[in-house]
């Protein structure tokens, strides 16, 4: 009898969860079908206030503030500023010399990328006000930009964006298999979902870095209120639930450094996990107000609603009952096939995902064909790890530290070496 009812919840449950899904099957497919029309008219040239919160980057912010001054884009319409947050080493002087506005944070009891931002953006209000640029862009002291970066985001800019952001690669994708397996994650996230998101019409999200917003926006916020430890998401979270829809250009590219030790990708990664389960939390509500509004905001709330807590978290329980039924209704023999079953599908389903990554991708990530090709076959294994990490996430409490960024390279080495 319990195995009876166990089975029709798993059944109801596992058609809620597939539905749910689908439309990322759809969106891997989207690019390969829909191309968008081409803007020819001149974009009207917005003023720009690039910000970078740095902590301890004197290895790497020097190629960043170079590829910014290299830029396609007027360089009297981009005004770089730089918070050295709580630095020990030679950050702020670093930046000093490659030509940005510095300001020096010292704050140890608020501390993580939201509240350096925050502080910047007060600081810029307080000697200079907000009147002499049009919007914001946001960068981490490690990207390096491709020359044309600026020039894409303002087309996004001019054509009414409150908020843009761009297609996030990597500098380091064949150090490890732990970096080609969040290479992979970031190329996929760009090329597929947010590529589809604005080729469907739909709200795109930010990831991390590389975005901006307008000045208006700005204003409206009152200065930079997001500092969870997934500012991110927190700040999409808040575009969808608020109807304002967030552009992706997928022209402009940005190359980030990712972790290559297990170390440092379990750190990052239990930010994330506990990152998003505060968003979820805190904006329970507002996803079904904002499906609730119709049209374009509805969708892009319930995008981000499925990839919430609340909805990896009913994934979730449909996977414990399922092995739940298969030990009571087929013991030990039920529980190894079952586990074999979901083992083997999320390879294959990763194993799909990530070549087609490399297959639509391949000539914009940096790597070998060799490197290229161990990561697909281990990136299934890296998002595996996902599981222990959420768990340990919900048990543990993260405690802000900085991740030492050392992969140096700057953006000629990386265009020749591609």
């Amino acid at each position: 009898m319990v195995t009876d009812v166990l089975k029709i919840i798993c059944f109801v449950l596992g058609t809620v969860v597939s539905l749910a899904y689908a439309y990322q099957v759809v969106y891997l497919f989207v690019p390969l079908i829909l191309r968008r029309r081409r803007d020819k008219n001149q974009a009207e040239q917005k003023r720009y206030a690039i910000l970078i919160a740095a902590r301890n980057e004197e290895k790497v912010i020097g190629h960043l503030l170079d590829s910014i001054r290299q830029q396609d884009y007027p360089a009297e319409l981009l005004h770089t500023y730089v918070v050295a947050d709580n630095c020990t080493d030679q950050t702020a002087q670093v930046a000093k010399d490659h030509g940005a506005t510095v300001f020096v944070r010292n704050n140890k009891e608020q501390v993580g990328k939201g509240y350096a931002i925050a502080w910047l953006l007060e600081q810029i209000k307080a000697e200079q006000g907000y009147n002499h640029f049009d919007a914001v862009v946001i960068f981490d002291a490690d990207n390096v930009l491709s020359l044309n970066y600026m020039t894409q985001l303002n087309k996004l800019a001019a054509q009414g964006y409150q908020v843009f952001s761009g297609y996030r690669n990597t500098k380091n994708f064949g150090t490890s298999w732990i970096s080609a397996g969040h290479s992979l994650w970031y190329i996929h996230d760009s090329a597929h979902l947010n590529h589809s998101r604005m080729l469907l019409g739909s709200g795109c999200m930010v990831t991390g870095t590389g975005y901006g917003f307008t000045r208006e926006l700005l204003e409206r916020l009152g200065g930079w209120p997001f500092h969870s430890l997934t500012e991110d998401i927190e700040f999409s979270t808040w575009c969808a639930v608020h109807g304002i829809k967030i552009g992706y250009a997928h022209g402009a590219m940005l190359y980030d450094e990712q972790p290559n030790t297990m170390k440092t990708s379990w750190k990052q990664r239990t930010r994330w996990s506990q990152g998003g389960i505060q968003v979820s939390l805190a904006y329970f509500k507002e996803y079904f107000k904002g499906i609730g509004k119709g049209g374009w905001s509805a969708w892009t709330c319930f995008d981000a609603f499925t990839l919430s807590l609340w909805g990896y978290g009913t994934a979730g329980l449909c996977g414990f009952l399922t092995l739940l039924t298969a030990v009571l209704s087929g013991g030990i023999l039920g529980l190894g096939i079952a586990l074999a079953s979901a083992l083997l599908g999320t390879y294959f389903s990763m194993f799909f995902i990530g070549g087609l990554t490399l297959l639509t991708e391949h000539k914009k990530i940096r790597a070998t064909t060799g490197q290229k090709l161990m990561g697909l076959f281990t990136f299934p294994l890296y998002v595996a790890t996902f599981l222990p990490v959420a768990i340990f996430s919900v048990f543990h409490k993260y405690e802000w530290t900085p991740i030492e960024h050392t992969e140096a390279v700057s953006i000629k080495e990386l265009q020749e070496q591609k």
